[in-house]
């Protein structure tokens, strides 16, 4: 399967970011991709303090603009994240679709972020409410399993996947810089060492709003923890092949080709 990863600096408002999303779908197309990975609140970006008032509901405008996103392309479109409204409350959603525009589910953020850094205080629980399960979606006999950004950080989470069999595991996301330099490699390559699993992980970069600044690198990482694309910084687009056959040969390699 060749994917393709989507790098963004989103900013508030939903239509600069859509138009910067297709320029970098139309290089994806042409390079032959048939899915698309994007990252966390790759719709629009807020200040961290409230919510953006660009709020998707299902069936309403933006759930409509980022369904058409696959159709218009013919492209599956997997994991990004976007601000939903839901009974009431905001919830950090992955939405997922295949070429045709079917839903093929979604994933409600569990592991909402915080940090106290010196510099810098963040809460997604000031914005969003947590999610309660977790989602393995089916895109054509692949399974792959959703989480989003700080949700790396739970091995356990992963470990479900794998058991689940999944074969892509993937981490929208909007990194903080402090903590991407420190971590953000070295977990994601933990994820697929561990597991055995693809792990992608389109992320946002750069200044987004005078609060919000991220780290970029968006990463596809193979089962054997070997960096595929590293997209560093800058808005673009990467694409690559995935070689699922490796999956099974570096399970029997090391000895974890067994039922769970």
């Amino acid at each position: 399967m060749k994917i393709a990863v989507l790098q963004l600096t989103s900013v508030l408002d939903y239509k600069t970011n859509l138009e910067t999303i297709r320029g970098l779908l139309k290089e994806a197309k042409a390079q032959g991709a048939e899915a698309f990975f994007m990252p966390e609140v790759f719709y629009s970006m807020s200040d961290g303090i409230t919510p953006t008032p660009y709020l998707v509901e299902e069936g309403n405008e933006h759930y409509k603009e980022i369904q058409k996103l696959s159709t218009d392309f013919g492209m599956a479109q997997i994991g990004g994240s976007a601000a939903t409204l839901l009974n009431g409350k905001v919830v950090n959603r992955a939405y997922n679709f295949d070429k045709n525009g079917k839903d093929l589910g979604h994933y409600d953020k569990i592991n909402l972020f915080a940090c106290d850094l010196p510099d810098k205080k963040i809460s997604e629980a000031k914005n969003y409410t947590a999610g309660s399960d977790y989602k393995v979606v089916d895109l054509n006999a692949v399974k792959i399993g959703l989480g989003i950004c700080f949700d790396m950080r739970f091995s356990e989470m992963a470990l479900h996947y794998r058991k689940e069999g999944a074969s892509i595991i993937t981490y929208p996301a909007a990194f903080t810089v402090p903590t991407g330099r420190a971590h953000w490699h070295t977990l994601l390559r933990a994820r697929a060492i561990e597991n055995q699993c693809f792990v992608i992980a389109a992320a946002q970069w750069g200044h987004h709003n005078d609060r919000m600044q991220t780290y970029g690198h968006s990463l596809v990482v193979d089962p054997w923890g070997d960096i595929l694309m590293d997209l560093q910084e800058g808005v673009k687009v990467g694409v690559v092949e995935l070689d699922f056959p490796k999956i099974e040969l570096i399970r029997k390699s090391v000895l974890m080709n067994r039922p769970y």
